[in-house]
């Protein structure tokens, strides 16, 4: 092993080290890369180390680098979107459509659960923020799920795993990130919200599948109610304006990208617009409530881009000392072919969601893979779409997964933690046949930004 595979090894451990005990993710990746960046010109200028480290062409450029990040239009779209997000979590529209939606499918086995599924997809196409979406949907589902005699691992499992649909499911800020990182017009923003809609409205079928033929095998586990209200007209009318709605800004903003009336980032604007409109309009928009939404938008923001400047950094280092080369030579060197190679790299990113949040993942790990990658002649946006998949079971796989951490906070007394490992389970399985089934059949990614934009 030569000097610089040791280098390289030893910042991704050092890493690790660090993210176990307990540093903060931005301040670990700048510190480790500021710290193997005097490590590699000690080497090469005191030791003469067989390295091509440039203390001036790593740490010299950063001002650039990091003034590109800030200046980038696309990112402009994140704090709209994040903002759009967490307005619509405020404006009631979650709640109206659970209401309404129950009156409809609450009476059937499993209906509840189902419900959640649906009113799940509506808000993950329409607000992308993971956390606002559990949290919200434990709160609104959990409490009469267990009235209902739910067994408590599938109420939360289906609540948790579901409200992790919205970092992939377009518009979704980690499909923002990824385009950005990945650097091609052949994987461009809407090229991977197109090639995400498939993928992201199949896992919500697939959901809804396990939940119905599971309650319909074990009838314990999500019973009918016995005092079943008779439908009517009525029900009917009230689920359509209460999905009219989202489904309005939903069509909005990804038909204003999709059809190219606007960028991502104006379109990004379109969404913000548009929740404080839903809010104005279900009488939610308070100066309290819209001064909150700012301010965690504001700390979101504030996160992501610390990440991303820290990542920077790191990865800056990182190549300087060799990682492109070492990763190159290590995927390359594998003993198999283009689909050998492809899956490594997701096994890898599977793995590493147990530990590292997707935008540590998104930001050094991407960068790294997609050129060889690419370099196979793989389609970037399948690509892309089989790493999102994969990164979005890191919201739901421990020790790390956020997902698990935001449902645990809403979950009713008595739901203990095993019974939300026990609970998302099945769901994590059903993602990573998701990805299989995306893997074998590339067309649910590529068939719809083909047609919308053509060949690459």
């Amino acid at each position: 092993m030569g000097l610089e595979e040791i280098l390289v090894l030893a910042m991704f451990a050092s890493f690790m080290g660090l993210l176990l005990l307990g540093f903060p993710v931005a301040w670990a990746l700048a510190g480790i890369g500021f710290a193997f960046a005097v490590l590699g010109h000690v080497l090469v200028e005191f030791f003469d180390a067989d390295l091509w480290f440039s203390w001036g062409g790593t740490i010299g450029v950063l001002d650039r680098r990091i003034y590109g990040i800030v200046a980038n239009e696309l990112m402009v779209a994140l704090p709209l979107f994040i903002f759009m997000g967490i307005m619509l979590d405020r404006s009631g529209i979650a709640e109206r459509l659970m209401n309404s939606l129950v009156k409809v499918l609450g009476g059937l086995r499993g209906g509840y659960a189902v419900t959640v599924v649906i009113v799940g997809v509506l808000l993950a196409a329409s607000t992308g923020i993971v956390g606002a979406s559990v949290v919200l949907l434990g709160m609104l589902s959990l409490g009469p799920m267990m009235r209902a005699q739910y067994n408590k691992s599938l109420a939360v499992g289906t609540a948790c795993s579901v409200g992790t649909l919205g970092i992939l499911v377009p518009p979704s800020i980690m499909l923002v990130l990824m385009a950005d990182r990945l650097g091609t017009s052949d994987a461009s923003v809407g090229r991977l919200f197109m090639g995400a809609l498939i993928p992201g409205i199949m896992l919500g079928l697939m959901y809804i599948a396990y939940i119905v033929i599971a309650a319909y095998i074990n009838k314990d586990l999500a019973p009918a109610p016995k005092d079943r209200e008779p439908l009517n007209a009525r029900a009917f009318v009230q689920v359509f304006w209460a999905v009219l709605p989202p489904l309005g800004l939903i069509l909005a903003v990804l038909g204003s990208i999709f059809t190219g009336f606007a960028t991502t980032t104006e379109a990004s604007a379109v969404g913000a617009l548009g929740a404080l409109l839903l809010a104005l309009l279900n009488r939610r928009l308070t100066l309290t409530a819209l001064r909150k939404a700012l301010y965690q938008t504001s700390r979101t923001t504030a996160f992501i881009f610390a990440i991303f400047i820290g990542a920077t950094i790191f990865a800056a280092v990182l190549r300087g000392l060799g990682g492109d080369d070492v990763v190159r030579f290590a995927l390359t060197g594998l003993p198999f072919g283009e689909t050998g190679i492809v899956l490594t790299v997701l096994a890898v990113v599977f793995l590493l969601g147990f530990f590292l949040d997707w935008v540590e993942i998104t930001l050094i790990i991407l960068p790294l893979v997609a050129p060889v990658v690419f370099s196979l002649g793989v389609d970037p946006v399948w690509f892309a779409i089989l790493f999102a998949i994969c990164l979005q079971t890191s919201f739901l796989t421990p020790p790390v997964g956020f997902a698990l951490f935001y449902i645990k906070g809403v979950c009713p007394p008595g739901v203990t933690t095993r019974d939300i490992y026990i609970g998302v389970a099945p769901f994590v399985a059903i993602q990573l046949l998701g990805l299989l089934l995306v893997f074998w059949f590339s067309s649910l990614a590529t068939w719809l930004p083909g047609e919308v934009y053509g060949g690459r």
